[in-house]
């Protein structure tokens, strides 16, 4: 079997590995294929490091409104609070006051408070339902009794408790007489 090295040791030029141009071709597109990849990867990476930050910001943002929307809710009813502090005020002053007072100063202080109540609820956007004369409405009345008149059926004749409505919403409901036909 010959030897493959030559006398100087070395392979001769008939051993040398060539390379078929099919291989070639192969190895340059794996070449391609790895370069790709690696970008590919790179750019999951850093669409995955985004998706983590927007999370992120997500979840700060759905707490930073939490926190708001309680901070906003604590300080509305704080400034109502203050409002109906003044109205106790008022209530304590004329109970102190009642055993000197005349009965005209006592209407006067009552409707002075009153007056306070009112602006109060006022700024608190609470309404009154009062529907005396208006056709009965069971989302906003609560019939207590019917009463015979020639008013048309189902008529509000007098209001017994006035309702109350916060931005539109029933607070409580109007107690009221209705009109029923007579017979």
């Amino acid at each position: 079997m010959p030897d493959p090295l030559n006398e100087h040791g070395t392979a001769g030029p008939e051993d040398k590995t060539t390379v078929l141009p099919e291989t070639a071709v192969a190895l340059v597109e794996m070449e391609r294929l790895q370069q790709a990849l690696a970008a590919s990867e790179e750019r999951a990476k850093n669409h995955w490091e985004q998706y983590l930050r927007a999370l992120a910001d997500v979840e700060n943002v759905r707490k930073r409104a939490a926190k708001d929307l309680e901070s906003t809710r604590q300080f509305a009813v704080e400034k109502f609070a203050q409002d109906l502090i003044a109205v106790k005020d008022s209530l304590e002053m004329a109970i102190a006051n009642s055993a000197k007072a005349d009965v005209a100063s006592l209407v006067e202080g009552q409707n002075a408070t009153l007056r306070q109540l009112t602006k109060a609820f006022e700024k608190a956007q609470i309404e009154e339902v009062n529907p005396e004369g208006t056709a009965f409405n069971p989302e906003l009345h609560e019939a207590m009794m019917a009463q015979p008149s020639d008013s048309p059926p189902n008529t509000v004749l007098s209001v017994v408790q006035r309702g109350y409505q916060l931005n539109g919403r029933l607070l409580r409901p109007a107690r009221v007489v209705v009109s029923a036909p007579k017979g």
